[in-house]
């Protein structure tokens, strides 16, 4: 007798009372909170940076800039190693990059310093992360995938929620560099429990993908596959079809209108028409409590209704909220800014991670989500750094806030133009001019 046969049948680590894939999303969501901390940290940094060493405003945008860029340009990387390796081992060498950058925070002296660590390693560190919630919520769940993507994308906001208060308490009373000590000790914290609890398939564990009654043969044979390997045809296809540039251009939009310009200038803006900094901080988590409840509301809608609506209603009422943010200039303002803009905060991710899945297939997501967060980034860079300079050049960021308004609601056209169905198989010998508009 075979002694695999002896062995006993998986199972999961310890009994639950719920299906285990929602603690895989729970811990997957906890692991994110370090990176989100990291992606944060810039707007409560920007302040103590230009008291202590005299950099410029633009300077130090710079880094959070390039941070931002190389978090996007590693997405598609983090996605194929995600679709390759799973996330337990990737998610492993991320929190431990994440250490090991930030401790090095603490000992710049230079520029040069901080722009090599936050710009580039910590930007290399947290990169492989955009494509976490999409790869594991598509692994794990078949019914409820929207919901599940939904919470994932939270963990931004609600990382951004439990540290920036934090963090910013801690500048005041003993400095930045114990405040980046937090970011390590969470990092290091998380290490163990990814280690002996996550699992990259529900396969490892005896399981199937989670189902409901509505769950089709087709649903459920698809999830059974094998993944597909990597391909180059793959990839080709996608990007020469419309929806995966539409989807694109929207991304970048909301990169450009999140970190790049609200992540990163807004607890500035706020400080420099007379709000206290802990207030201004404080005005970040009441955003990632409104997000918490609009994207996992967006999450919800995505497995109800046609995502394209629910991707362009996030895009119209983001660009809206900007159109506040220029006039506030007291606490009182600044909530009610923080309320309307967090609603729709990260509530893109969930819809375009469906369209993704929709279009182009559920095991490519990973691979495909992290080449689209590419534009995110992109944008997230210019904004951060375009923001910086208009600073510069009028005293205030009146202009880079009515431009992002304007690209939101332009964004909110584009999610619309996306086809309704999934386009057919393409052709050899493609051109877009063969695509017919939906």
């Amino acid at each position: 007798m075979d002694d695999k046969d002896n062995q006993p049948a998986p199972r999961p680590p310890f009994a639950l009372p719920f299906y285990y894939g929602w603690f895989i999303i729970g811990l997957s969501f906890i692991a994110y909170l370090a990176a989100s901390a990291v992606r944060s940290a810039p707007s409560v940094l920007i302040h103590p940076l230009e008291k202590e060493f005299g950099w410029g405003r633009t300077a130090i945008s710079s880094a959070a800039s390039l941070n931002l860029l190389t978090y996007g340009l590693m997405a598609p990387v983090g996605g194929w190693l995600l679709d390759r390796f799973g996330a337990r081992r990737v998610v492993i060498g991320c929190l431990s990059l994440i250490a090991v950058g930030v401790t090095g925070t603490v000992f710049v002296r230079e520029l040069w310093h901080f722009v090599l660590l936050w710009g580039i390693v910590l930007g290399v560190a947290t990169g492989v992360t955009p494509a976490l919630s999409a790869s594991v919520a598509s692994r794990w769940f078949i019914a409820r995938r929207g919901l599940a993507i939904g919470i994932l994308t939270n963990a931004n906001a609600t990382g951004q929620v439990i540290f920036l208060p934090i963090l910013m308490a801690l500048i005041v009373s003993h400095g930045w560099r114990p405040a980046m000590l937090l970011i390590v000790g969470t990092a290091l914290l998380l290490l163990p429990a990814v280690w002996f609890w996550l699992r990259d398939y529900p396969a490892e564990l005896g399981l199937e993908p989670y189902t409901d009654a509505t769950t089709t043969a087709e649903q459920r044979s698809q999830a059974r596959a094998a993944p597909r390997p990597f391909s180059f045809a793959t990839f080709g296809d996608a990007i020469k079809t419309p929806t995966f540039w539409l989807l694109s251009g929207s991304f970048f939009v909301c990169g450009m209108t999140s970190n790049g310009l609200v992540g990163t200038h807004m607890i500035p803006h706020a400080i420099e028409r007379g709000i206290a900094e802990v207030t201004a901080a404080t005005a970040v988590g009441i955003m990632g409590v409104a997000s918490f409840v609009g994207t996992t509301f967006a999450g919800w809608l995505c497995d109800r209704m046609d995502a394209r609506k629910v991707l362009s209603a996030a895009y119209l009422f983001r660009g809206l909220s900007l159109f506040v943010l220029p006039y506030v200039s007291d606490a009182s303002s600044l909530f009610v800014f923080a309320l309307l803009y967090g609603f729709d905060w990260f509530a893109t991710g969930p819809s375009t991670v469906a369209l993704i899945a929709k279009h182009f297939g559920q095991d490519r997501v990973g691979v495909l989500f992290g080449l689209v967060f590419v534009s995110h980034q992109i944008g997230s860079a210019i904004a951060a750094l375009g923001a910086g300079w208009i600073h510069s050049q009028f005293g205030e960021y009146y202009y880079a806030f009515l431009v992002g308004a304007l690209m939101g609601l332009l964004a909110a056209g584009m999610a619309l133009m996306i086809r309704r169905e999934r386009p057919p198989a393409l052709p050899a010998e493609f051109h877009i001019s063969d695509l017919k508009p939906a």
